[in-house]
């Protein structure tokens, strides 16, 4: 089939683009520099070049819990505009499937762990990635909406927190994982952490959420929402100390408590994606964090 990929320059996106090239797919990935899909002008052009007959949008504006306290206003403007501009062209173009990348970070704050779909609406997000979330979830909306209405075929997928070899290391929007690498190499006698390490967060590696993306591509076809997750729930503390393992750090690691911790737990009940379309996360966190550790060496050496 010839599929379209947004965001497929980036993290997740380029690992599905190897994958969907060596299932035989033609494969388009669209990235930021040549299209801005925050403008309908710009999707509709992506659309008209790359004339899809299956979609992955996997577009996002998103960073840690630093950059979502900078740009609360952008990223819920970008995420939302960029989704509506994909429904809407999806439609025009008759796309047959379009599969959306969500966030685990439209739960509510206080969702009772494991997370269930079917708590989604129970609440407001975590207030410094809400609205983030909140944009997130009304292309969710949109995406049934668009199925009742039109027809159009969507399976939407809320993955936990993606880590693994090609992450981004940003000094400021970088997720714990990739940003705890970073920091304990390039600070080999001390790392001054967020929060008190108490949190709880869920972390998928990256080549295990490409597997969710295809599989529910080919198999899925509903309107509800479906996590993809390990259902292992690690602190931030013991998530630290993996890294430290895997990096060789022996320094000392500082919890500054005056900043915020984030979400208080999140882990997430996976046993939707397994009972709708087979799939089920494979990679155990202190593997996958070792394979992270060794390919941001070979891409610093």
């Amino acid at each position: 089939m010839r599929a379209l990929v947004t965001g497929g320059g980036g993290f997740l996106g380029s690992r599905l683009v190897e994958r969907l090239e060596a299932d035989g797919h033609e494969v388009f990935a669209a990235r930021r520099r040549d299209y801005d899909l925050t403008g309908m002008e710009a999707a509709a052009r992506l659309f008209a070049d790359a004339r899809p007959e299956l979609v992955f949008h996997l577009a996002a504006e998103v960073g840690g819990i630093g950059a979502n306290r900078a740009n609360p206003g952008r990223y819920w403007y970008a995420n939302l505009m960029m989704g509506a501009h994909v429904l809407e062209q999806a439609r025009l173009h008759e796309v047959a499937k379009l599969v959306i990348a969500g966030t685990v970070c439209s739960y509510p704050k206080l969702t009772p762990v494991p997370f269930v779909e079917d708590d989604l609406w129970d609440g407001f997000p975590e207030e410094t990635n809400a609205p983030y979330g909140i944009a997130k979830k009304a292309v969710l909306v949109g995406a049934q909406a668009y199925r009742d209405q039109y027809g159009l075929r969507t399976a939407y997928l809320l993955p936990a927190n993606l880590y693994g070899p090609g992450d981004n290391y940003h000094e400021t929007n970088a997720h714990v994982i990739p940003d705890l690498i970073r920091k304990m190499i390039e600070s080999p006698d001390e790392v001054v952490l967020w929060g008190d390490g108490s949190p709880t967060r869920e972390f998928l590696y990256v080549d295990d959420c490409v597997e969710g993306l295809v599989a529910a591509a080919e198999r899925y076809d509903g309107p509800e929402p479906v996590n993809l997750g390990t259902g292992v729930e690690t602190s931030i503390k013991e998530t630290a100390e993996l890294v430290a393992e895997a990096v060789g750090f022996d320094g000392s690691i500082v919890w500054d408590a005056s900043m915020p911790n984030g979400q208080p737990r999140r882990s997430v009940d996976a046993s939707r994606a397994l009972e709708l379309f087979g799939w089920q996360a494979r990679t155990p966190l202190r593997e996958g964090i070792a394979r992270t550790v060794a390919a941001f060496r070979t891409a610093v050496a």
